[in-house]
């Protein structure tokens, strides 16, 4: 699989036959393996035993649904999430994002975009843009780009490829304001189904990992009708 070595599966969890045939098609062409559950039942049995690289999701799924799927991944599990449904309300959107999807893709899509936004996921997952560096210190907080770790206190912290994705931003420039839309354009989401609440959502996710009193917050912090940034308190 060109650029992505040793890269499990893409597991497609989506009862539409016709669908998954065609993104197992079209992924498959692009040289990455696939693995089909056609409910949400086997979609969990499938992400245990084969480990798969990222789980595109469908939210209608039989047996348990898209929602319950995500949250039970989520709860063992920090392998990408892209959410696949016809689903396209504001709070569909969210409600996807607040439990820990990484992307989210409207029906009908173009199979061709659905890939590039895998290798996107997968690229960010890989950390495989950032060269190899000292690590990223503040306060209590380090992060290891190479590593692809996080730490407080010297406790591993378990955070999502976005979640990770946006850190690494904000602690490489420590002071720097970030707009939402700087934001968003890190984690390589696009299109008219991205909102400026995502990165509200993924920022709230960070807070509650990283700070020791979220709603109080000393590391990530608010430009009110701008964006955030990073505490330069510590230094870094």
């Amino acid at each position: 699989m060109q650029g992505f070595r040793g890269c499990g599966p893409i597991l497609i969890a989506e009862d539409n036959r016709n669908i998954a045939a065609l993104l197992s098609k079209y992924l498959q062409r692009d040289g990455f393996a696939t693995t089909i559950a056609p409910d949400g039942n086997e979609a969990l049995r499938r992400v245990k035993a084969q480990s798969p690289s990222l789980v595109i999701l469908d939210l209608m799924l039989p047996a348990i649904d898209g929602w319950e799927v995500c949250r039970r991944i989520r709860d063992s599990s920090e392998v990408p999430i892209m959410m696949l449904t016809a689903l396209e309300q504001e709070a569909d959107r969210i409600r996807g994002f607040s439990l820990g999807a990484d992307d989210y893709v409207v029906k009908p899509f173009s199979p061709r975009e659905v890939v590039e936004r895998v290798k996107a996921i997968l690229r960010r997952s890989a950390v495989r843009q950032v060269p190899q560096r000292s690590t990223l210190t503040c306060g209590s907080i380090s992060l290891e780009p190479d590593r692809y770790e996080v730490r407080i206190a010297d406790q591993p912290v378990s955070l999502t490829a976005s979640e990770f994705s946006l850190l690494f931003a904000l602690m490489k420039a420590p002071g720097r304001v970030f707009t939402r839309e700087e934001l968003l354009s890190r984690l390589y989401l696009r299109g008219p189904v991205v909102g400026d609440r995502v990165i509200d959502v993924h920022i709230g996710h960070l807070r509650q990992k990283i700070e020791p009193d979220p709603s109080r917050p000393e590391y990530i912090l608010t430009k009110r009708g701008i964006g955030y940034h990073f505490s330069s308190a510590h230094g870094v």
